[in-house]
This record gives structure tokens, sequence and C-alpha cells, in this order.
């Protein structure tokens, strides 16, 4: 807190005091011991020449004091979370740390392109609001879930899992890019932010990958390998007791070469050893299990049934559900049943994939690792991938001709 040019506080000469205080008898002039003890106060706190001069109280502006001693603790209190976090095997070098342009934009903050250490890194920084928004115990609850978040994915090594680089608990040292791209010297993001830096994949998200087909559609190969990338991910994480509760292609990115990662562990935990002790409705509507939807005990069974929901939507590149809002769709899964419509032109293998995946009771669901061996039994030399719309001929769903 910089008091240097005296900026809220009253300070007066001892001429203005004889001025001001002239014929006064209650004012009385300080002996020699308490002009020493106050000075020497004025001296600790900034570089006021503590010769002549005197506070008074009634010029003291105590709201500017607040203003300034509030963000002087931010400032010291993101310092020393940095410093008391530097023994993490997870902690990054700030200063090592490039931003770039933004990529997204979410609802607790904003992911960026940039460069750790010459590499190229995706940087996701969670500032939860302005200061002051959120409750301290709001606030409390989201660092620790960032926690977790991190907690999770450090540890994770896999090829269809994004690679984690490393997280801060502060962002006190970050330089924020301008618009023009350039980075500025001191950022504005609130005392409390935090970031994690991932590694960065070109291809972007698995759901933007399939809008740009929904017309031409996947070759039927391409479809399998995609399903094989997400199911190997997954049963990765499992095997790790893992439960990542949200299984969407939202969720999945895909690098230079269309290899699927699994991302987004912000909501991830480990499985319960008593599924009672995992319930509420934590995932994506449309996505979610039945038994989340209902706020049943669920285990990664949850994330089975969510691969199912996404393996059709890989295979038709299209919507679940597109016509029923999130009310519909959460009481049509749980009371009767509802799933997406698999064409006609899918292949049995794969379509019976998808209805296990979906069972209405979790443990009916095959483990990940089965339905991997199931889409590795799968033929994809003959094609069967969904039909174009501009060659159906007709409604896809009594249609039995095989696509690519």
């Amino acid at each position: 807190m910089d008091l240097s040019n005296g900026e809220g506080v009253g300070v007066i000469t001892a001429a203005e005091k004889s001025n001001d205080h002239e014929g006064d008898t209650s004012f009385k002039e300080p002996n020699s011991t308490e002009k020493k003890a106050l000075g020497s106060k004025v001296t600790d706190v900034g570089s006021i020449s503590c010769k002549n001069m005197f506070f008074r109280a009634d010029k003291i502006d105590l709201k500017s004091l607040d203003i300034q001693l509030d963000k002087h603790l931010s400032r010291v209190w993101s310092r020393d979370r940095e410093v008391q976090t530097s023994r993490e095997d997870w902690e990054i070098d700030l200063a090592k740390l490039d931003l770039r342009n933004v990529i997204a934009h979410g609802t607790y903050g904003t992911v960026y392109r940039g460069v750790y250490d010459g590499q190229d890194v995706a940087v996701k920084i969670l500032d939860w609001g302005e200061d002051g928004i959120a409750t301290a115990a709001e606030t409390a609850a989201l660092r620790s879930s960032f926690r977790q978040e991190v907690a999770v994915w450090h540890k994770l090594d896999h090829p269809n899992v994004t690679k984690f680089i490393g997280a801060s608990m502060g962002t006190f040292n970050l330089k924020m890019p301008s618009k023009d791209g350039t980075s500025e010297g001191q950022n504005s993001l609130p005392s409390k932010a935090c970031c994690v830096v991932v590694e960065y994949l070109p291809g972007g998200t698995l759901k933007n990958f399939l809008i740009r087909n929904v017309r031409k559609k996947l070759a039927f190969k391409v479809v399998i390998q995609i399903a094989l990338d997400l199911s190997r991910g997954l049963s990765y994480l499992h095997s790790k007791k893992i439960v990542h509760r949200d299984v969407k292609t939202e969720n999945m990115l895909l690098d230079a070469r269309r290899t699927l990662k699994i991302a987004d562990f912000g909501v991830a935990r480990v499985e319960a050893q008593n599924p009672r002790d995992m319930t509420g409705e934590t995932g994506t509507l449309g996505y979610m299990a039945p038994e989340v939807l209902d706020g049943k005990p669920y285990n990664r069974k949850c994330d089975v049934y969510s691969f199912g929901i996404c393996l059709w939507e890989i295979y038709c590149c299209d919507m679940p559900y597109p016509n029923l809002s999130f009310a519909e769709v959460s009481s049509a899964v749980v009371r009767q049943n509802l799933r997406p419509e698999i064409p006609r032109c899918c292949p049995s293998s794969l379509a019976s994939i998808m209805r296990k995946c979906w069972d209405v009771h979790p443990e009916k669901r095959p483990d990940m690792d089965e339905v991997v061996r199931l889409l590795e039994a799968i033929d994809t030399s003959k094609g069967g991938g969904m039909i174009p719309e501009d060659q159906a001929g007709g409604c896809l769903c009594f249609n039995t001709a095989r696509g690519p």
C-alpha cells in the first residue's frame, strides 16, 4: 500500500497547524517525545517527511484507505498462495507462459492459445467472476473444484487423454494479451483466479467436427476409429478409478491427425467405493444417464451411457433430441426410456453396442474395456456409414443400403 503521495491521509505542517488552531486553547502542541513517536509511525507507513508534519483525523479518507488496503492484501494473498503451492509438482512458472489469442469463453473463464516453454498450449483461465461477486464460500468451493481437476489430470498419461502441462493457483505474474496480440505487463484478473495449461490440439472439438460433416456424414471406418479413441480413453480413466461424469462431444478434442483426446476434467472424480456416495445431477442433459437425472446413486456406468449417446452422434453427425427441451428430455429419458432413433442403415454390430451402452439398468451396461473389444471386432471393409441426405433416396429409417 503506497502512501507516499499522502493519498487518503490528512497531513498538515506545523505552520498550517498554527494557523488552523490559532486561539484554539483545546489544541495542545505535542511534546518532543510525541513528535518523535509520531514521526516514526509516518516513516513506517510511507515516504512522507515527518519533520513538522502531523495527521489530522478529520482529513483521513477511510474509504480510500480501505480500497488501497484491500488491493494490497489481495496482491499479497495471491503471491502467498503461489509461494505455498510452488512445492506442488504440477505448479508452472508463469514467466514462461505467453498467451496469444482467445479460443473460447466459458461460464467461469476463458480459454487462450499460447506458448509455454516453447510448446503450443491451451490455457484455461478460471476467474469465477469479478472480485466481490462470489461469496467467500462459493469461491473456496470453486477453487477446491479446480484443485480436484488438477489432481485428477496431472497424473494421467494416455494417447487418448489430453496431456496436462501444469497449473497455477494464482495468476499474479501472468501477462495477458492485448487487443493487438502483444503481451501486457499487469493483468486485471480477479485476485483468486487460477489457470490450467494443457497441450494445444488444432482439430478443435469433436462436436464442431461432426457439425462440419452433418451433410456428407463420415465413412464407417472413420466412425469406428473415433469411437475406438473415445472408448480407449474412457477405459483408461476407469482403470484409474476415475469417472469423467461429463462425457459429451464438446469435451472431446482432435489433434492434427484426427486422433481423439478426452478433455475437461472439471467435474471428474475418483470413483467412490460406495455408489451411494456419488449422487446428484452432474453432466450435460441429453448425455446424462437416467440414474443421474433421477438423483440416484451412480458409478462409472454413467460414463458408459454417455458414450452410447456419443456413439450415435458420431455415426449420425447429428444432435440427439433436437426438437425437445431440456425438461422434456430429462423426463422422457427417465420415465419413458427415451433414446435416439438408430437409422436402419446402421450396421447391427454398431447398433447393438449403442443399445447395450444406454441400457436403463446400469449393471447391464458393458464396461468400457468390453466396448473396446466389441468395436475392434467390427469389420469396416464393406462400409456401413450413415448415408448422406442427398443420396438417401427416401427416409433413412427405412433405407437398408449401406453407406461408405
